[in-house]
């Protein structure tokens, strides 16, 4: 999913010029998915990506993950933060740049709040987790993928994943420990991965 929205921007040059000219980048805020089933080793999968909304400062769209048959496993949908790179702010896109920016359609999929509002039930702690070398991407930080790797390892053997929601909110660097917590609801787990002063990502697991 990451793969394809990257090389997506190959297909927008206009804006991809832009951000170089500007040292912006475009980093994951929120991501959703749904699970609609698990493809088998070796299967033939066709990705998609596709944006559906641009605001001054955000950009909306859908990543699909379909079978050989053009029928969904994975429905997804994200919101990516535009930032200067020099700051780690914010940034404005001018408008002449957005409208130049190709829409699609939005996908049909049940779409979630971005916002993960944790619950009022006391939170479980667990071991700490040190970044690593390997956890960092060309941005420096975190790869976005990599909490959600970190996250699964704390989920009990038995639950079964349905889908889930990721929230991204401060960057984790190399020599950054982690401190995993734990929400168990009836039919969901929220873990938070937080520093000793940030809560970097929430991410709701939603039980199959």
């Amino acid at each position: 999913m990451q793969d394809c929205s990257e090389l997506w921007l190959d297909s927008q040059p206009q804006v991809r010029d832009f951000f170089e000219s500007q040292n912006m980048a475009q980093l994951l805020a929120s991501r959703q998915v749904e699970i609609v089933r698990v493809p088998s080793f070796k299967e033939h999968l066709t990705v998609t990506t596709s944006v559906y909304e641009v605001k001054p400062m955000f950009g909306f769209r859908n990543t699909f993950i379909y079978d050989s048959d053009g029928q969904p496993c994975y429905r997804t949908w994200s919101m990516g933060a535009f930032v200067d790179k020099n700051t780690g702010r914010l940034k404005r896109v001018p408008d002449s740049v957005a409208a130049s920016l190709l829409r699609d359609p939005q996908l049909p999929m049940d779409y979630k709040d971005r916002r993960i509002i944790l619950p009022d039930v006391q939170g479980v702690g667990r071991e700490p987790i040190p970044v690593m070398q390997a956890d960092i991407d060309y941005n420096r930080h975190v790869n976005n993928a990599v909490y959600i790797r970190m996250a699964m390892e704390l989920l009990p053997e038995s639950f079964a994943i349905g889908g889930l929601r990721v929230e991204y909110r401060s960057a984790a660097h190399l020599g950054h420990t982690l401190l995993p917590t734990l929400y168990t609801l009836d039919h969901s787990i929220i873990v938070t991965l937080a520093t000793a002063t940030d809560t970097c990502a929430i991410i709701e697991f939603i039980q199959a």
